[in-house]
């Protein structure tokens, strides 16, 4: 009894304070009060109702039914559209709340929304070695159904929330990627609703512009209603190598070596310096030695980030062995290293073992109450891009971060990007070694402004045959933009598909006007 009247007074006791110090404060001062005690919760109480219902529905194998019932039901909000007169442009009716961008897109609320409730796994063929999927279905959940089956995707990109109609339409990378490409290349066909409402698959064989294109065009040739994607046999654990590197120049040089050695299934790096970085490399193995498992997604270990500087500091390699699915999401707990600005003590001991179990609060939930203060303060605050560049630009580039914007740690990730016909490819006919550096922070170069260094970052990748992902703030005006994509195969299916009434052009999705 005196438990709960102590729990009322200081309950009560916050409430005051929220009344006198305003809401608004309380969120944007004090954020993490807000995080902890409404969004944490409400983010388990998510992830629970998702997964479960995600296991009910494949387990009683009702999924492909009710897919199909879906895919008519988009067919028909889009004839009728049509009927009504075309008057403006369609897109998902998925809230851009829910979206993992930083920012919601401005023409959710022009343009004619399309529920698209499709968020299943629809079957996995181990036979032909692919996984289908609904395009809501997130990382998260498939990794939690193909690795308890034994498979796994080539390119598994590491936060839960992401989805395969965004890591289609947008872009996806994982430590695999100097092997496997980018998660477009690992991509069997895709499954459309087109501007018409007719209902196109597109694969290498069949429509092979349109499976070309689709990748990077935010959802501006068709709406996504279904993927095939390869599976690969899964092992129980990740051996993983931890190397501290000190000297920029070694650590480039080191780098390249590691990604283009390919008995290394998995290439890391995070950069914490200009000159200190922790180059990690790993394989898939059945069994691992006892005395070096180091289950890091369990919740009360420390965030990995914070985990592999200690290599760093120790000045020490090592070997550890992490459970496969852990490993995929090894950064998720801590949304990389960007948890820390909002929560600044969540990796203390105390905190992880009370309440490390409810952590990340959801992307989504954090944009929705962000509010237009935090929104402002965010932008001309902090950063959060990734840059494609080629591997031989690697020096150059992480130079160039440094001079415009000194964000650390940097994430440091290859990839293999082989020719296309499509938006993105290598500069010649032959696949090219890749890397992708992400910066997510608050920028410690005096007088930063936003639009000035992105723009200035924007332009040296340009200028590199580089490709910056587009969830991301994008300064570039229309010129500069498809300067830096391949538009060619594009504009001609958007022509063929007669998509300019039914679509926004990909720019005018992403660039910096349009979204808030």
């Amino acid at each position: 009894m005196e438990l709960l009247l102590s729990a009322a007074v200081l309950v009560g006791m916050f409430l005051l304070w929220i009344r006198v110090k305003g809401l608004d404060y309380v969120i944007v001062h004090q954020r993490w009060i807000f995080v902890c005690l409404f969004l944490l919760p409400l983010s388990v109480v998510f992830d629970v109702y998702y997964y479960v219902r995600a296991w009910i529905i494949f387990k009683m194998c009702s999924a492909p039914k009710l897919h199909d019932q879906r895919v008519r039901d988009v067919q028909r909000q889009v004839r009728e559209w049509r009927k009504e007169g075309s008057k403006s442009h369609m897109c998902t009716g998925r809230p851009g709340w829910l979206t993992v961008s930083l920012r919601v897109g401005k023409y959710k609320k022009t343009h004619k929304n399309i529920m698209i409730n499709m968020m299943d796994i629809l079957g996995v063929d181990t036979q032909r070695q692919v996984v289908r999927v609904e395009p809501l279905a997130n990382m998260g959940q498939v990794t939690a159904l193909l690795n308890s089956i034994g498979w796994t995707l080539p390119v598994l990109p590491e936060l839960d929330d992401l989805t395969v109609g965004g890591l289609v339409m947008g872009t996806g990378i994982e430590s695999s990627s100097h092997i496997y490409g980018l998660f477009q290349h690992i991509c069997v066909s895709y499954e459309l609703v087109l501007a018409d409402g007719s209902l196109v698959r597109c694969s290498e064989e069949e429509n092979s512009d349109l499976f070309h294109a689709v990748p990077w065009s935010c959802g501006t040739l068709g709406f996504l209603v279904a993927a095939e994607i390869k599976i690969v046999p899964a092992k129980s654990w990740v051996k993983l190598r931890y190397e501290p590197v000190r000297g920029l120049e070694n650590i480039c040089k080191r780098f390249t070596e590691a990604s283009q050695n390919k008995e290394n299934t998995f290439v890391e790096g995070i950069q914490y310096s200009l000159d200190s970085a922790v180059i990690m490399t790993g394989t898939m193995e059945d069994h691992a030695e006892p005395e070096k498992i180091n289950k890091i997604g369990l919740h009360f270990k420390p965030w990995f980030f914070k985990h592999v500087e200690g290599f760093l500091k120790t000045g020490c390699t090592g070997v550890e062995y992490i459970p496969l699915r852990q490993y995929y999401h090894r950064h998720t707990r801590s949304i990389f290293w960007e948890l820390q600005d909002i929560i600044p003590f969540g990796n203390n001991p105390v905190f992880r073992w009370i309440f490390g179990w409810m952590v990340p609060p959801k992307i989504s939930l954090l944009k929705l109450t962000q509010g237009e203060t935090i929104r402002k303060l965010y932008e001309q605050h902090h950063v959060v891009q990734d840059m494609l560049v080629p591997m031989k630009n690697l020096q150059a580039a992480i130079l160039r971060f440094h001079q415009d914007i000194e964000v650390y740690p940097l994430w440091l990730c290859p990839f293999l990007l082989p020719p296309s016909r499509g938006m993105v490819h290598p500069e010649g006919q032959e696949e090219e070694l890749y890397v992708d550096i992400g910066a997510y922070g608050e920028p410690k170069v005096k007088h930063f402004e936003a639009r000035v260094s992105c723009r200035r970052l924007e332009k040296f990748v340009r200028d590199v045959h580089g490709f910056q992902m587009l969830y991301a703030d994008v300064y570039m005006d229309r010129d500069e933009f498809w300067e830096m994509f391949d538009g060619e195969l594009y504009h001609r299916l958007r022509r063929e598909l007669c998509c300019h009434d039914a679509f926004p052009e990909v720019y005018d999705k992403i660039c910096k006007s349009a979204r808030h």
